[in-house]
């Protein structure tokens, strides 16, 4: 079983190296067979430089709309797990054999992962404020997505008309499309 892995990148060269080092880290020893897939967008910086030190798959795209950039990642993803991380945010060391564990019980459409940015600014206070206050509202978590490529296939990825909050919009129609097959987000 393959999982692809989608970054959306613009301008990471100070965080992404420690995302790719979670991965690398989260797939040792288990050693699962995955591809990095790191959507740079607009990056003048030594990004794409660092995303191929690490074997990514590195793939443009300009567009404003994070909801377009993720799923433009996803266009070119070979796996049958997705995983979305932003290039900021790093995984657990044990991320990856969980999430095959948890889609193999076949009681999981996919799920979520609460994450804590790597910086902060004043923008970033208020979005996570507010994504906070959503999450506990609906009971999503966000910021590293997981499901089988075809579920995301079926609920049509994320929703390139939204420029907030799409990932949260993401987990709420994976998860009542989860429910239609009896699946838990």
């Amino acid at each position: 079983m393959k999982i692809s892995i989608i970054i959306p990148a613009n301008n990471e060269e100070k965080n992404i190296r420690k995302c790719l080092e979670s991965i690398k880290n989260a797939n040792v020893p288990q050693h699962i067979d995955i591809e990095i897939i790191v959507v740079l967008n607009r990056c003048t910086d030594m990004t794409e430089k660092i995303a191929k030190e690490y074997g990514a798959i590195t793939i443009l795209d300009e567009s404003r709309c994070l909801s377009k950039i993720r799923n433009h990642g996803v266009k070119y993803s070979t796996g049958e797990i997705l995983v979305t991380i932003d290039a900021d945010s790093w995984m657990t060391d044990n991320m990856l054999r969980n999430i095959i564990n948890l889609l193999a019980q076949k009681k999981y459409i996919g799920g979520g992962v609460k994450v804590y940015p790597e910086r902060y600014s004043l923008g970033i206070k208020l979005t996570w404020f507010l994504l906070d206050l959503s999450m506990l509202i609906t009971g999503l978590s966000g910021g590293l997505y997981w499901c089988y490529k075809n579920d995301f296939d079926a609920i049509g990825g994320f929703d390139e008309e939204l420029s907030f909050g799409e990932d949260l919009d993401f987990a709420k129609r994976l998860r009542k499309y989860g429910k239609t097959k009896g699946l838990k987000y």
